[in-house]
């Protein structure tokens, strides 16, 4: 196979995780992505849509705009299956190749280790809506970008669409609320501005975890059944979330009381179901569909040339299409820098970190970029690394995904303290200070 600079992504799909060509890396004006993605195991049907839409969006910004003026994208795949160790392995063999741009570490576990050597490495993270609620804080976060929303940021949302669905956050005293989560970093998340809200709208609370992968939930859909909450929050991935719609069906708990985050609430997690799982809500960052833009560019510059990386008609799914904002997010962040740093020039890891907490896409340059429609506009700054706290709730009608609700935001008069005083113990414990204000030009 010829490894031209377009066909890199087709090599990288048909070698799994099979290193690039050297030459590929002598070449100059290349800028590296490397994918950290999990396409085996248990969580490979909502792993492999996300990473098709990532691979999929690079290969559209070369094909269609020849890269990032004039500098080509290349990059390269390691599986994980989700395991930290593994998303370890992978960034320490990614982490020097030339022109490396970011990590998206696709796991809050992944996520936990690597923020600890991000630092040193002077590589930015980012966890479009997941990862480490605390890393919002900018100030004491310097290379975590947590895009788009925390899992508290959810967790609030979801507390706020209950609240109003009842007539007010008032009437949530009394009320019996379960939070099934996945028994992992992930899951366990959500646990402390629950706690937080529940204390101060008097409702209890119940938590019951599930150990991974979730396929085993029987127990705790007994528990459900025996204590019969008002409602149930889902926080899985993958094979759980199906595993427990089918529970819940079983069991007879009605699915218009529970509610997903939005890694619960993609078609993987619902289809299998079909019409047991009709009701059943989950959080939305961004719409889905083949309508927008930015979709119809990949689908004529991509997959109606051969070069798609999965299947035409998962193009523009939930998760596809989050796996296309990752990734944009990446490419304006490395434009950005190099409005800075060098137009036309192959940016850093330290300059793309500067491009992340500078970036300002409003309506009219997500218009500009084909998102119109698919998310809010966000803005970085050095204090916030988050840039947007807004999400949607949709609701599954037995064979697709309607929005049900218009943009909440998240409460940040209840998450800032919360965020600060966990920013501040984190760097307590790890013995590190915040950044002085002058930090922020660099």
């Amino acid at each position: 196979m010829k490894l031209s600079k377009l066909v890199i992504a087709a090599a990288v799909v048909a070698a799994g995780t099979t290193s690039l060509a050297t030459g590929a890396f002598a070449q100059a004006k290349e800028q590296f992505f490397p994918l950290l993605s999990y396409r085996t195991g248990p969580y490979a049907p909502n792993g492999t849509p996300w990473a098709n839409g990532k691979q999929d969006y690079l290969k559209m910004i070369n094909a269609r705009d020849g890269g990032i003026n004039g500098v080509k994208l290349t990059f390269e795949e390691c599986e994980t299956g989700y395991a930290t160790d593994r998303g370890v392995e992978c960034y320490e063999r990614l982490k020097s190749r030339p022109g490396v741009t970011l990590f998206d570490p696709q796991s809050t576990g992944i996520t936990f280790a690597l923020t600890e050597k991000a630092p040193a490495d002077k590589m930015p993270l980012m966890t479009l809506g997941y990862g480490l609620s605390v890393s919002q804080d900018g100030m004491a976060f310097k290379w975590n970008f947590p895009m788009m929303g925390s899992y508290w940021t959810g967790a609030d949302i979801l507390i706020q669409h209950i609240g109003k669905s009842l007539g007010g956050v008032d009437k949530l005293k009394g009320k019996k609320v379960a939070l099934v989560y996945h028994d992992s970093p992930f899951g366990k998340e959500p646990i402390p501005l629950l706690q937080e809200r529940a204390k101060m709208h008097g409702f209890d609370l119940q938590l019951l975890p599930v150990t991974a992968p979730g396929v085993e939930q029987k127990a705790t859909w007994l528990q459900v059944r025996q204590s019969r909450p008002d409602y149930v929050l889902l926080w899985g991935w993958g094979v759980m979330n199906s595993t427990a719609l089918k529970e819940a069906q079983a069991t007879g708990y009605p699915r218009d009381k529970m509610y997903g985050v939005w890694w619960a609430g993609a078609e993987p997690d619902a289809k299998d179901v079909g019409e047991g799982a009709k009701g059943y809500h989950a959080l939305a960052l961004n719409t889905s569909g083949q309508e927008p833009k930015v979709i119809q560019d990949i689908l004529k510059h991509v997959h109606a040339k051969g070069h798609g990386t999965g299947p035409k008609d998962e193009v523009g799914s939930v998760l596809y299409t989050r796996g296309v904002i990752i990734q944009m997010l990446g490419v304006e962040a490395v434009r950005r820098a190099q409005e800075r740093f060098g137009k036309g020039k192959v940016m850093t890891s330290e300059q793309v970190r500067w491009g992340l907490e500078n970036l300002a896409l409003d309506q009219k340059r997500l218009d500009a970029l084909g998102f119109a429609g698919v998310m809010r506009p966000l803005s970085t700054s050095c204090a916030d690394h988050m840039g947007s706290t807004w999400a949607r709730v949709h609701t599954w009608d037995g064979k697709k995904w309607n929005m049900s609700s218009d943009w909440y935001q998240a409460d940040e008069q209840i998450i800032k303290p919360m965020v600060k005083t966990g920013a501040d113990k984190y760097l307590s414990d790890k013995k590190m200070s915040r950044r002085p204000a002058g930090d922020c030009q660099s």
